[in-house]
């Protein structure tokens, strides 16, 4: 059971004064090294525990998280909490032609670019402040790069990266989305940029920074060729709204200590 997953690299806090609390149940030791993330989300799957223990899906001795860590018995009581909470209808057929119409890009098939990326790979203790810097600079070096004597985003890459692909100067070659991890597909493909990217884009592997030398388009596809695909998107959008709004519920409910969640006191419109 994973509650919410963030595509943002997380940065590590070292030697934390205290410990952070859900209703008095400890999600930390003292001076643990955490990231501010992973404590979030470790303060999201104690709040659902704990409303599975209240709705009598989980017993009241089930064991706190060790290490953020909830019992087997715990992962499938939230699971069922979760199913009976977030009971949302089917989008109508309206609401997914419109989607359609709207995001009409993201449902073509065969779109390839052919790209090179230089990685700034986020790994654990690292001080993510720092990699970002480092990662600016270079994006705002290979831009500003003219390119008249050598070539700079080659040159960058091989010094840089920490991909593999840095020793043949970040070249990843053609690629198509299924290729790529989402989160780096929905910045390239979903956008019509060629060269270098304005901006970092983030994945689960770190930041890169990104050219695209050349974009193959798609063909469109009928709406009814991809009518399951686009209710699915809907479905998986409005699964996480809700959610988002349930944990702002149950947090403005709870007693939080040493974590910033987002909350509200009363039940939000969906």
């Amino acid at each position: 059971m994973n509650v919410i997953q963030t595509d943002a690299p997380q940065g590590v806090m070292t030697g934390i004064a205290g410990i952070a609390r859900i209703n008095g149940v400890p999600l930390n030791r003292e001076g643990e090294p955490i990231g501010v993330e992973d404590l979030r989300q470790r303060a999201f799957t104690e709040l659902l525990r704990q409303a599975a223990q209240r709705a009598g899906l989980l017993d009241a001795d089930d064991p706190p998280p060790e290490d953020g860590v909830v019992s087997e018995a715990a992962s499938e009581a939230i699971d069922a909490w979760l199913e009976a909470e977030l009971a949302l209808p089917d989008p109508s057929d309206e609401a997914c032609r419109r989607h359609h119409a709207a995001h009409a890009a993201r449902y073509r098939t065969g779109d390839r670019v052919q790209v090179r990326h230089i990685l700034f790979a986020v790994t654990p203790g690292l001080d993510v402040v720092k990699l970002r810097n480092r990662a600016e600079a270079c994006l705002l070096d290979v831009r500003c790069h003219d390119g008249s004597a050598t070539d700079g985003f080659g040159r960058a890459a091989r010094e840089l990266s920490n991909c593999p692909s840095g020793e043949q100067g970040g070249e990843l070659g053609w690629l198509k989305p299924e290729d790529c991890a989402p989160e780096f597909a929905r910045e390239v493909f979903g956008h019509v940029e060629v060269g270098v990217l304005p901006r970092l884009v983030h994945s689960r592997f770190g930041l890169h920074v990104v050219e695209v030398r050349a974009r193959e388009g798609g063909v469109p596809q009928a709406y009814e060729a991809v009518q399951g695909a686009v209710a699915m998107a809907l479905r998986q959008q409005a699964w996480v709204t809700a959610l988002r709004q349930c944990l702002q519920l149950l947090a403005g409910q709870a007693e939080v200590e040493g974590v910033a969640l987002d909350a509200v006191d009363t039940p939000l419109v969906q």
